[in-house]
């Protein structure tokens, strides 16, 4: 295995047509470089020379036979997965294949109500038929967990014909469900399981973290090697080791979805960071759990901040816990996430990866070092230290989830208009509006506005959220279903 491992048939072959001084006539049009000489200087014109194109040596994306194929292969094995297939559009493009091959319009699929905006596509792009489990919250840090066993089983009863089943694992503030049962339970009923583990594809190499979806038995999974195992940013990773979708199928979605012009660059990081997590991934994620440890340790000196750890294991929903996902909560600052965050970047040139009301998210990945985490630990021990409201914590209850009145796809294609988004209490959304990151939609299209949702919205423009998904970017209006 670390053997068969050690290769990385991609990045070598693209290697070997830079080294062979080929003489390009064929895209892209800047010609390794040559024909974007600034960009030429900043990255190197032997990092543009491996911006190429399909060839015969390089293989083609659409129907690999040569080095891609290899390369998907070792990460299929890697990952314990039947197969594998490289993804260049994110994780999303991975979630909404799974979606795609899993449904057909009509079709029932059971899914947490705080999945990304890549599920919510999905359904629009299959017409399947949303069935919402809620997940677990937990009120002192107004974040949702995970979605509980006994929550799951309900909904699958009341529900016995959906299709399959999207399960988050883990979520962005790294907190697991009990996959593996949730699995079984599904299966038992004849739905397959989607996984999206946009955070969780280090989960495979190390032993010290929740199960993944390979293991639990899921029929596919989407992971982003970007966001946690090193490949270059947008590089995914769909795996699939599914009894009951057909590889037919899925290789048909993807034909349908795919670029025919997918980036090398992507696919040769994708290979090579396969191959460095599979040579070395355990010890890489051994020191970064270190580092992580001790972040946490040191915040949790700090007597206005609590970074949350392992100590959530058994409350409701979290059945496991990333420790990588450094998640801390401010609200005892009596300001919010999102002016921590914000402080975080004008003051200390510290970028954390996202905020929300009460808390700020860091994640610590290969890539870490102590000095860093040192950089981050001070910071926000000063921060702390000069805190005017340490006695009054900033807090606003996340409102409950809305009523569908309709399905997102049909939402999707009716006629709309747009009103004031004051104007909008108990109308019926006819776009998406979430918070990014974590892309998690305040409303989706389908769904009745209500007047504490807008209260909401309005709190987070307040805060300096940054919203997406309406055709106004300043969120003062909202698109609803009705006639102009």
């Amino acid at each position: 295995m670390q053997k068969e491992q050690s290769a990385a048939p991609l990045y070598e072959a693209v290697l070997k047509y830079v080294s062979d001084g080929v003489v390009p006539f064929h895209v892209p049009g800047h010609k390794q470089g040559r024909g974007l000489p600034e960009m030429a200087s900043l990255s190197g014109q032997q990092l543009l020379g491996m911006d190429v194109n399909g060839m015969k040596d390089l293989d083609f994306i659409g129907n690999p036979s040569g080095v891609i194929r290899e390369a998907q292969m070792l990460m299929a094995r890697a990952f314990h997965a039947r197969r594998a297939y490289f993804l260049v559009n994110g994780t999303t493009s991975g979630v909404q294949a799974m979606i795609m091959a899993a449904c057909e319009p009509g079709s029932e699929i059971i899914i947490p109500r705080n999945a990304h905006k890549s599920t919510f596509g999905g359904i629009i792009l299959s017409g399947a038929m949303p069935v919402y489990v809620q997940p677990q919250c937990d009120r002192r840090l107004g974040i949702a967990t995970g979605v509980s066993l006994s929550d799951m089983e309900m909904v699958i009863k009341a529900h016995p014909h959906a299709r399959a089943v999207l399960v988050i694992n883990p979520s962005y503030y790294g907190i697991a469900a009990d996959l593996k049962a949730i699995v079984n339970l599904a299966h038992s009923y004849d739905m397959a399981v989607l996984v999206d583990e946009a955070h969780g594809a280090h989960l495979y190499f190390h032993p010290g973290f929740p199960v993944t979806a390979m293991e639990a038995g899921a029929d596919m999974s989407a992971a982003s090697m970007h966001k946690t195992s090193g490949s270059l940013t947008q590089s995914s990773v769909l795996l699939y080791r599914s009894k009951m979708i057909a590889v037919e199928r899925v290789k048909h979605v993807l034909d349908l979805t795919y670029t025919s012009s997918a980036s090398y660059l992507l696919m040769a990081s994708l290979d090579l960071a396969r191959k460095q997590m599979a040579l070395q991934g355990r010890k890489l994620l051994s020191q970064t759990l270190q580092l992580a440890r001790g972040a946490r340790d040191s915040i949790n000196r700090i007597a206005e901040l609590y970074a949350f750890g392992p100590e959530m294991l058994g409350k409701p929903g979290c059945y496991g816990f990333d420790e990588t996902k450094l998640g801390i909560h401010v609200a005892a600052l009596g300001i919010s996430g999102y002016q921590v965050e914000d402080t975080l970047r004008k003051r200390f040139n510290i970028q954390v990866e996202m905020s929300d009301l009460h808390n700020i998210l860091a994640i610590v990945t290969i890539g870490d070092n102590e000095l860093q985490v040192r950089q981050l630990v001070e910071a926000l021990t000063q921060l702390a230290s000069e805190a005017k409201h340490k006695n009054s914590p900033f807090y606003f209850e996340i409102p409950p989830p809305p009523e569908m009145i309709v399905s997102p796809r049909d939402a999707f294609y009716s006629p709309t208009k747009s009103v004031s988004l004051q104007a909008a209490d108990g109308e019926i959304a006819a776009e998406m509006l979430m918070a990014y990151p974590p892309g998690i939609p305040v409303v989706l299209p389908g769904e009745r506005i209500t007047a504490n949702m807008i209260d909401y919205i309005e709190l987070l423009k307040q805060q300096g959220c940054a919203l997406q998904g309406t055709a106004d970017p300043k969120v003062n209006c909202i698109r609803i279903l009705g006639s102009q």
